[in-house]
């Protein structure tokens, strides 16, 4: 398959590799209380420094210039405005940095450098961390001492830069970081063989399958070449490759992550600070919901997105986190339009399995559909993802001009049809009960659930 970027994610696996090391002598240090609160934060700094040098080159910049950016909006505006300033000023710069993307691939037609691409996906993790802090800031979960030379902006700039996080892995909170470091040596968990035998086991059984699937795609065909129902396995297969190196890439940021003492089972005195674990690849692979996968998939981003957006949003909440989501990925077309159709299958997803739940009761027949939805929402996850992966407006019209379509096809029709049931059955009156169980049960269901979670 052609313009499929099979090897795109793996210059990122060797450099995270790198820090696997240094992230255990960090932890190590830490456990024999041979390193003051302020060497820690120096550490993490220097090494992030190192890393982003190493494998950005000059394009490191593009992460530096934000990060003491927004140290310096923390120290300079109030703590009601530093949420606005900081979030115009990371998404303005991230913006910016994505154009310069999109002239390189769509004008100039050359493929672009990978330490570019590097530095642009820490980039957005960056953005994440920014806001994160910028809004506890905001509610007043973090205070900000007005002072540049103390500890308070070592700790920032090591929060913001810190190499554990920088080319990947959950969103880890300003307050969970500090507590983390903070702690006393006696307190500091070492790293466990358990838990870090069973991630390498799973993260080389994930290589395999990964090889097991490369080689079922090694025949080149892709989406120019294949034919009716053929496009269906080519979508599947390619999905499963891109599935495949996302979980991949989970399994070992996690891993050093928790190399480095920040692991998400550490023992943080801290919880629900936006550190929950991305790879939870077994309800991903078998749930039959699609809004359940959605709140599943990188689940911290997921997180992120949910307060970022969607608690804040006045109007139609699901569409902007997933505009958002688009912006915030390069607004690239298949971006754009993989996005949007995400939100619609996602509504579509709250209506067709609410009125299930009402209209099949038999368990053969609850068994047979949960069959079918799983089927039918793996492939339209599929699309959503080649069409979000391959990103081009040619790549989007090959796949849009194939059988996939049919797919999220029938969830819009399903969303059409059962939205207009909904809103005929809200401005309709109340039914007596001798017009029938089912059509009170069914009205209940529609004037109830009108909120819901992404």
């Amino acid at each position: 398959m052609d313009e499929l970027p099979l090897f795109s994610f793996d210059p990122v696996t060797f450099y995270q590799g790198l820090t696997f090391p240094f992230a255990l002598l960090f932890n190590f240090l830490c456990a024999i209380d041979s390193f003051s609160i302020t060497a820690r934060h120096i550490f993490l700094l220097l090494g992030g420094c190192l890393l982003a040098w190493t494998a950005m080159a000059q394009y490191a910049l593009l992460v530096f210039i934000p990060a003491f950016c927004a140290v310096a909006l923390l120290q300079s505006v109030s703590p009601e405005k530093v949420h606005c300033w900081m979030f115009s000023f990371q998404m303005t710069w991230q913006t910016l940095c994505h154009l310069g993307l999109h002239y390189t691939e769509y004008y100039l037609q050359e493929p672009p450098c990978v330490r570019f691409c590097i530095s642009l996906s820490s980039l957005m993790l960056l953005t994440q961390r920014v806001t994160w802090l910028s809004l506890d800031i905001g509610e007043g979960k973090v205070v900000v001492k007005e002072a540049w030379r103390g500890p308070c902006v070592l700790a920032f700039c090591s929060y913001l830069l810190f190499f554990p996080a920088l080319l990947g892995g959950p969103l880890c909170s300003f307050r969970r970081f500090q507590a983390q470091v903070s702690q006393p040596g006696s307190l500091w968990r070492p790293l466990a063989f358990g838990p870090a035998t069973r991630r390498g086991l799973l993260l080389l059984g994930l290589q395999l399958l990964k090889s097991l699937v490369r080689g079922m795609l090694g025949d080149g065909t892709g989406l120019a070449d294949c034919r009716q129902l053929g496009c269906v396995y080519v979508m599947w297969t390619t999905a499963v490759l891109f599935k495949l190196t996302y979980y991949s890439h989970w399994i070992l940021d996690e891993s050093v992550l928790y190399a480095a003492g920040f692991g998400l089972d550490s023992g943080s005195p801290l919880h629900g600070e936006g550190d929950v674990s991305d790879a939870d690849i077994w309800t991903l692979e078998t749930t039959h919901r699609l809004a359940l996968f959605t709140r599943t998939w990188n689940r911290s981003t997921t997180r992120w997105l949910r307060r970022l957006v969607f608690e804040r949003a006045e109007a139609w909440p699901l569409l902007q986190t997933f505009a958002f989501s688009a912006w915030w990925h390069g607004l690239h077309p298949g971006q754009v339009f993989g996005f949007l159709c995400w939100a619609l299958m996602v509504e579509a997803d709250y209506l067709i399995h609410g009125c299930a739940n009402v209209l099949i009761s038999s368990w053969l027949g609850r068994l047979l559909y949960r069959a079918v939805t799983w089927a039918h929402t793996q492939l339209i996850i599929a699309y959503i993802l080649l069409a979000v992966e391959l990103r081009s407006i040619s790549a989007l019209r090959l796949l849009g001009a194939s059988y996939n379509s049919l797919f999220p096809l029938v969830y819009c029709v399903l969303l059409i049809l059962l939205a207009r049931r909904k809103k005929v059955a809200g401005a309709s009156p109340a039914p007596s009960p001798n017009k029938g169980v089912l059509v009170q049960r069914l009205v209940s269901l529609f004037s109830l659930g009108t909120y819901r979670t992404f």
